[in-house]
């Protein structure tokens, strides 16, 4: 299909519950009629996480109030759209669930075309929502939930040159911000103490720097805080302002030092590749982090990379990426039926190991 394109996209794989309506006129650059997100940091506060059950039951209700309020900002009808796009997995089931019986009963009461889109290839073709990127480009997916090198080759046809093996950064910021007593997300919060931290007071381990390719960890790291945080509570029975700003410091140098480096060998990877506009693009609610975001501007321009990353309202979970995500794929011919099932797991590259193992129900990443 070739014509103009209005897709409404359904999000609602952790704990934001999102819609929205995007469009696009032949190869012209997309818009983004509306997009509306209704988050959950509230309900799970008291928990220190998200609570998958407590998630599930706020997707189910606000779901529908998330569609309608897509429409009236964007004007629009439901009889107007050409497709319903919906986030199919990664994530946790209940919510997933919850986004695709939504779009089955849309699809089929307007006979509609209904498209499953993968979360993570949502995040992974944001850049061309928002610049028009040109594949191949090295994708620097870094989230709550993950942490991927990819070389976007088409809509569904990704190569991983790595990953994280255990925790991903998202998670790691939130388990610092949890042994800190500071608020859920733990990224922002911990990027703010950061912001007032000496970064050199604690050296903490630089994770498989030490080793070939790009795969990451960041679960030692998160133990090494611990140690540090126990160690001056032992020794002055609790902490001042100053040790939890030093502290954040600390921990966020070291996972941009991290990144920093595994982004210098995929990119050196990617490049093999000989792209004509060799392009990096990073997404994910990590790469809000200005600390990382700057780091890797300064690892591209070493090597003549372009650097791109979405506005920081597109990096967190939100379903313009589904939207777009899914018109790629209508473009592509790309249809599912009823049988479209909610996946917790879903790896973009399957034909590579699986970084976190796997079992009856698949890869895990």
């Amino acid at each position: 299909m070739t014509g103009s394109l209005t897709i409404l996209g359904l999000e609602s794989s952790c704990d934001d519950t999102a819609a929205a309506i995007v469009r696009q006129h032949g190869a012209a650059r997309p818009r983004i009629l509306s997009s509306v997100v209704y988050g959950q940091t509230d309900l799970h506060a008291p928990f220190g996480g998200v609570v998958p059950e407590i998630a599930a039951r706020a997707h189910a209700e606000k779901i529908d109030l998330c569609v309608e309020e897509a429409l009236a900002r964007a004007g629009m009808s439901l009889v107007e759209m050409d497709a319903i796009a919906v986030t199919a997995g990664p994530g946790l089931i209940g919510g997933v669930l919850s986004g695709v019986m939504c779009a089955k009963g849309l699809a089929t009461a307007l006979d509609l075309p209904l498209v499953g889109v993968n979360h993570l290839a949502g995040h992974a073709l944001t850049p061309r929502l928002t610049d028009q990127v040109a594949f191949p480009y090295l994708m620097l997916l870094v989230s709550g939930g993950h942490c991927q090198f990819l070389i976007a080759h088409g809509p569904e046809t990704f190569t991983r040159l790595g990953g994280t093996i255990d925790d991903a950064p998202g998670e790691a910021f939130d388990k610092t911000a949890r042994l800190l007593g500071l608020p859920q997300p733990g990224g922002p919060s911990v990027q703010a103490e950061a912001a007032n931290g000496d970064c050199t007071r604690f050296r903490f381990p630089r994770p498989l720097l030490d080793r070939p390719g790009c795969d990451m960890s960041f679960s030692g790291l998160k133990t090494a805080l611990l140690r540090a945080r126990d160690a001056i509570l032992a020794d002055k029975g609790g902490l001042t302002v100053q040790d939890r700003a030093d502290l954040c410091a600390s921990f966020q140098a070291a996972v941009v030092d991290v990144l920093a480096e595994k982004t210098r060998r995929a990119l050196a990877m990617y490049l093999e590749h000989a792209p004509d506009q060799p392009v990096l693009a990073v997404a994910g609610g990590v790469a809000a982090n200005s600390a990382i975001r700057a780091r890797l501007e300064t690892v591209c321009a070493e090597s003549g990379t372009r650097f791109t990353a979405p506005p920081l309202h597109l990096c967190t979970d939100n379903a313009a990426m589904i939207a777009y995500a899914g018109l790629e794929r209508v473009r592509g011919g790309a249809r599912d039926d009823m049988t479209l099932s909610a996946r917790p797991r879903w790896p973009l590259d399957k034909t590579a190991p699986a970084l976190l193992g796997s079992g009856r129900k698949g890869a895990k990443a």
